[in-house]
């Protein structure tokens, strides 16, 4: 079997899978797609639970609408649109939920205002994790100090316009995360993020999550408070699937089982080898491509051998998580490293190592061999060699190949 293999924006690397071993190529589920204009008004016509929004607005004063920042694929300018047919857009201020990302570039202002740039510059504000003034509403369970924007807690109504997709250790995007970490202090994001370091933190995972339940602790303590919620699934082409509208935790549970339509791909069997691509543009850096190992590993057996292929564009993504990694050359030591002395970043250092402890982790990458070796992975010159020297290893291994491994989440049928 002949497998194209994408690599970086324009290249693709061929590979020949012998049929005995060839188990497929999987991507995220297709799915059908209505119009997108139709679907976000049906959705708002009929939220789940409350009133639609014409009538949540009523009477607000001090109106926030919190949107997702530019490394989210939120369709932000598509609610707008069909929002301004109900509303004046400039009642509102609009909070960028950046979390400890940096602030939008211009590009990304367009890409998440669309045509109401321009009318809403001047209402929009960007939270900044270290500098922006946040309110402490207390701790939660987990002892998180509770460090909220100030406009966010002051706001007499809320409106969070986000998107909704597997997270790597918050089980899923969406819903609380426009709280913790979209709009909290740089020290609440960074005790909450600790405890990704765990198996229990993973993703589709939501109980018994502590990084999840700490999310929905960070939303007890703003109970009471008028939220009304438009969370948006896309499908794999980046189309909107369905848009769940109303309160937000059950507008967030109905969109999880409909992501879970999408991302979440039956496999016939678990394999000996699993090749899991980041394409472009998720192929930005090693920080970034971790995401195309985590989901991979679902699909591989124990002891078996992941290959993860990116083309690393801009290097390493992150010096701190890469030292992490390089500390010692027992996985096992990375971790307890990690737990002795955590920063943000590290919890990825840590999936990352976590992999380590019961798989071969092989890279084809654009990076030094010597970085990709320090990070406990096997450098590989392509992903045919990496193909034949696994084969070499074991000739009847099973051989499964993730075309977008960044965003496809396997399922083995025995599960």
């Amino acid at each position: 079997m002949i497998v194209d293999v994408k690599y970086g924006k324009d290249g693709v690397q061929k590979i020949e899978i012998p049929e005995k071993n060839y188990i497929g190529t999987y991507s995220p589920n297709d799915v059908v797609c209505g119009d997108p204009d139709q679907v976000i008004n049906e959705s708002l016509d009929a939220p789940i639970g409350g009133a639609p929004i014409d009538e949540f607005l009523k009477g607000g004063k001090d109106i926030v609408f919190i949107v997702n920042d530019g490394t989210r694929p939120t369709p932000t300018a598509k609610v707008l649109d069909a929002l301004s047919e109900r509303m004046g857009l400039r009642i509102a201020r609009y909070l960028i939920a950046t979390g400890t990302h940096r602030g939008p570039t211009e590009e990304e202002y367009r890409n998440i205002f669309g045509s109401h740039l321009e009318e809403l510059r001047d209402r929009i504000v960007v939270h900044d994790a270290k500098q922006s003034e946040c309110v402490n509403l207390g701790t939660s369970k987990n002892g998180t100090p509770m460090e909220v924007n100030k406009i966010a807690v002051d706001a007499d109504r809320l409106v969070i316009i986000t998107s909704v997709e597997p997270h790597y250790f918050a089980g899923w995007t969406g819903g609380r995360k426009s709280f913790l970490p979209g709009v909290a202090s740089y020290a609440t994001v960074e005790a909450n993020h600790r405890m990704a370091v765990g198996m229990d933190a993973q993703a589709l995972k939501l109980e018994g999550n502590p990084v999840h339940e700490d999310m929905m602790d960070a939303l007890e303590v703003v109970k009471g408070k008028k939220i009304f919620s438009i969370q948006i699934v896309m499908d794999r082409h980046q189309n909107i699937y369905k848009v769940a509208s109303g309160e937000l935790n059950p507008a967030f549970d109905q969109a999880v089982k409909w992501g879970e339509e999408v991302f979440v791909v039956p496999v016939p069997e678990k394999a000996d080898v699993v090749i899991s691509v980041a394409p472009y543009p998720m192929d930005v850096d090693l920080y970034q491509s971790q995401k195309a190992l985590d989901n991979g590993k679902w699909a591989l057996k124990e002891g078996g051998t992941i290959i993860m292929v990116s083309k690393c564009r801009e290097g390493v993504g992150h010096d701190g998580f890469l030292k992490l990694l390089s500390t010692s050359t027992d996985p096992k030591v990375v971790i307890e490293n990690i737990k002795k002395g955590y920063k943000l970043g590290y919890h990825k250092a840590a999936k990352m190592a976590e992999i380590a402890t019961w798989a071969n982790i092989w890279a084809v990458t654009d990076l030094d061999d010597a970085i990709i070796k320090s990070a406990n992975m096997t450098p590989k010159k392509s992903v045919a060699e990496a193909l034949k020297d696994a084969l070499d290893a074991n000739p009847d291994a099973r051989v499964m190949v993730l075309a977008d491994g960044s965003v496809t989440i396997p399922r083995p049928k025995e599960e």
